[in-house]
């Protein structure tokens, strides 16, 4: 199979600016590749730089050094120095996030939130209203609530949704930071169902599951992370 995504030597820092500028050193070396077809789970204590790594994925970090190689239509394009404008091309072509958290967009339906990634492809209206119905079914989400805002849904209704928007299109890398983390296991089983297919379809899968037996069913190896040393001001003196 071939590589979708290869990291290399990531490292992040963040700098403590309320206690007196403390360097705290998240990611150091970070290398790991990640096939088509293949679901590498982040493992590691609380700390480790899980999180950390996997919105740097998505470029919502920008780390101090290293790559972030991954293939965007035919060609690798490190994402550690993509402009801005390429990196929007990505995560609408290339790069799936799924949360378990919604970015809760005010007065805007439900069927609406889940069809945009798709519409924003140019997709026929018709066809990306289908695909959503569909996910929406399969995640449990009543059809009540498909004309309605999920501002107003529980915390388990908008995560559902958040998943069922994160897997309409069919993007060849998909980040997934805890999908299961609030859900009952009825609704956990559903999104192992939709993981396990998109593994199935060629997709490269990254993420971070707390839950041990959605772990072991969807990952094929565990890339484990080791916080890095603490720096302290008098190392320096």
């Amino acid at each position: 199979m071939h590589t979708q995504l290869r990291v290399e030597n990531l490292c992040k820092t963040f700098v403590l600016h309320n206690q007196h500028g403390t360097v705290l050193p998240v990611l150091r070396d970070a290398s790991f590749s990640v096939n088509a077809g293949e679901c590498v789970v982040l493992d590691g204590h609380s700390g480790s730089g899980k999180s950390t790594l996997l919105r740097s994925l998505y470029a919502n970090y920008q780390p101090e050094s290293g790559h972030i190689w991954l293939r965007h239509q035919q060609q690798w394009i490190d994402l550690v120095t993509a402009p801005a404008r390429q990196i929007l091309a990505v995560r609408r072509e290339t790069i799936g996030w799924v949360s378990q958290f919604l970015r809760v967009i005010p007065r805007i339906s439900t069927l609406e939130v889940v069809m945009q990634p798709l519409l924003e492809r140019g997709v026929e209206r018709a066809i990306c209203e289908a695909r959503a119905r569909h996910l929406l079914t399969r995640l449990n989400v009543p059809e009540r609530l498909w004309t309605l805002a999920p501002s107003t849904f529980s915390g388990g209704e908008q995560q559902r949704v958040n998943i069922a928007r994160g897997f309409i299109a069919d993007y060849p890398i998909l980040l997934l930071d805890e999908p299961t983390a609030s859900l009952d296991s009825n609704n956990s089983a559903a999104v192992v169902k939709l993981i396990e297919e998109a593994r199935d379809r060629g997709a490269a899968i990254v993420g971070i599951f707390h839950d041990k037996a959605v772990r072991d069913r969807v990952a094929d190896r565990l890339h484990m992370m080791l916080p890095p040393a603490r720096e302290h001001a008098h190392d320096h003196q």
